[in-house]
């Protein structure tokens, strides 16, 4: 494979993905293997508009602000297709911190199928691997409450809310065959796990693109 090889990790809150990103990294490079680490939220530039579409949103739900909502990050991750994955090196690996999946989680009123179709309509580029990082909702609770930001979500404020957040998006990964990574045990498991995912593609890759259509649509 001589273009870069895509990979999403994705996940509620406090499930660890910066740590795994962080972990499989290091183990990537230590391999020789050319890392470029991304972050949906840094890569867009429309950010600060769209957050603030979110924040009428939680004060205002209704379906029509909520795609509004999914209709700007779409339209966001064209524009990080077009301008900024195109321009990483062949050969590397590009580890990306959220992509369209996320929507699985934080989305309440519009239907991720429709979401999913928003983001092919716009030739959102597909993840050659997509990987859904999970915890039980308590511990990953826990998890965010230790540490000095919380769980610095927008949309979400109680346990209630992040248990079912978590449960729609465990629920997104078997609908859509994404590869689970349950972040419970040590970061070594978790890092090993998905290492060898990424070499499984490496060795055996299924030809997805700018243009290609996610499996779950043809299903």
């Amino acid at each position: 494979m001589n273009r870069p090889l895509f990979v999403s990790l994705d996940g509620p809150k406090g499930a660890g993905k910066t740590t795994l990103l962080e972990a499989i990294t290091k183990v990537l490079r230590a391999d020789n293997r050319m890392v470029i680490r991304l972050s949906e939220s840094k890569s867009d530039p429309y950010r600060g508009e769209t957050m603030a579409l979110v924040n009428q949103l939680v004060r205002n739900p209704s379906r029509d602000l909520e795609l509004r909502v999914c209709e700007r990050f779409a339209d966001s991750r064209a524009w990080i297709s077009r301008h900024v994955l195109t321009k990483q090196p062949s050969g590397s690996i590009i580890l990306i911190d959220r992509w369209y999946p996320s929507e699985a989680a934080f989305r309440r009123i519009v239907p991720f199928a429709e979401i999913l179709q928003l983001n092919i309509d716009r030739s959102v580029r597909v993840p050659d691997l997509h990987v859904g990082v999970v915890t039980d909702p308590e511990i990953s609770w826990a998890r965010a409450a230790a540490r000095s930001r919380g769980l610095s979500s927008t949309v979400m404020h109680k346990l209630e809310e992040h248990v079912a957040c978590t449960e729609a998006f465990e629920q997104a990964i078997a609908d859509h065959g994404w590869v689970l990574c349950r972040n419970e045990g040590t970061i070594e498991d978790a890092t090993t796990q998905v290492v060898s995912e990424i070499y499984n593609v490496l060795r055996h890759p299924r030809g997805a693109g700018l243009d290609a259509v996610d499996p779950a649509i043809d299903r």
